[in-house]
């Protein structure tokens, strides 16, 4: 795939390895994935699918026992491996880049008032105006796009003082102070009922609209992503597997992975019907596209190589020797 004027993210060919006792896993398989301004992009699978561990990596705060073995990150144009942590603390992390956990009561810091800790994010972030009084004026709309009423009382409660979808639009609201480019959310929706989520969702369309901040949305939940999301690529056991506009991946697959991850949605009856096999241990990966042990359309040439990204329509890439529309 090749580049664009428009495009703030783009990761190539990104590996990545734990080292444990019991061996290397091998959490990421080149992956390639990119997020153009003003774009919401999903990147789900199932757990284990490596989603989390991509984006760490993009912020490079993956574990000491994880190691990029390979691979490109750029952001905005600067190559992201290649810069300094001093580089990287002042102008990507927390700036350019900002993160929505998954569970905002372990994100806030319970002994501390969120007045004190939108504060340190003004100070941290630099930039104030005059006492501060500028920079939390604009705090106090930040909260109040949010959702967040009385957003000048609400500073002096504590996070144990709010209910769970007002702590996420808290973290919403703190991601996006300092006004970067690109907000990563974390399966941000996981911990809350399906109307809190709702809610959550419509805001973070609504901002993004208004701000034309490009999200980069993890989640293993396709009902959410077909809501938020206008492109979804698709990961399996640490590879990308399928890239592809939101409504065109719903209606027709192009990755025998995608089509059973589809398929194995409840039904309106309720019936469930799981994919079968078992999701392979990355310590000792199957050669080759790593859902092959599993895929009803599996070749030699699936078990021997990695498959290249093929374009089967404008803006749909799967990495299959086997595309579901080739199929028979």
């Amino acid at each position: 795939m090749t580049g664009s004027n428009d495009r703030l993210l783009e990761v190539n060919d990104l590996t990545v390895h734990f080292h444990t006792d019991r061996g290397v896993v091998q959490a990421l398989d080149r992956v390639q994935l990119f997020v153009d301004r003003g774009e919401v992009v999903g990147l789900i699978g199932e757990s284990g699918s490596g989603k989390t561990t991509a984006t760490r990596s993009v912020l490079r705060i993956l574990p000491p026992s994880a190691r990029i073995a390979g691979g490109r990150i750029r952001f905005d144009g600067r190559n992201l491996l290649t810069m300094s942590e001093k580089e990287l603390n002042a102008t990507v992390r927390g700036r350019g880049i900002s993160l929505v956990p998954q569970d905002p009561f372990n994100s806030l810091n319970p002994v501390f008032t969120v007045g004190t800790q939108v504060r340190d994010i003004l100070k941290w972030k630099g930039g104030r105006g005059p006492s501060g009084s500028i920079e939390m004026e604009r705090a106090l709309d930040m909260l109040r796009e949010v959702q967040i009423p009385s957003p000048w009382e609400q500073l002096k409660r504590y996070p144990h003082q709010f209910s769970g979808g007002q702590r996420q639009r808290l973290m919403i609201a703190m991601a996006l102070l300092p006004r970067p480019g690109l907000v990563i959310a974390d399966e941000c929706t996981t911990a809350l009922d399906v109307t809190v989520e709702a809610q959550i969702l419509a805001l973070l369309r609504g901002l993004v609209r208004e701000m034309n901040v490009s999200v980069l949305f993890i989640t293993h939940d396709l009902g959410v992503a077909s809501q938020i999301c206008r492109r979804i690529v698709v990961m399996y056991a640490g590879q990308d597997m399928e890239d592809a506009p939101s409504e065109r991946l719903f209606e027709r697959p192009g990755h025998p992975y995608t089509r059973e991850l589809l398929e194995s949605l409840p039904t309106p009856g309720g019936d469930i019907r799981d994919i079968p096999g078992e999701v392979p241990s990355l310590l000792r990966p199957p050669e080759g596209c790593r859902f092959h042990p599993r895929c009803p359309s599996a070749s030699a040439d699936c078990r021997r190589k990695r498959p290249e990204k093929v374009e089967i329509e404008p803006g749909h890439w799967v990495r299959c020797f086997h595309p579901v529309e080739s199929q028979p």
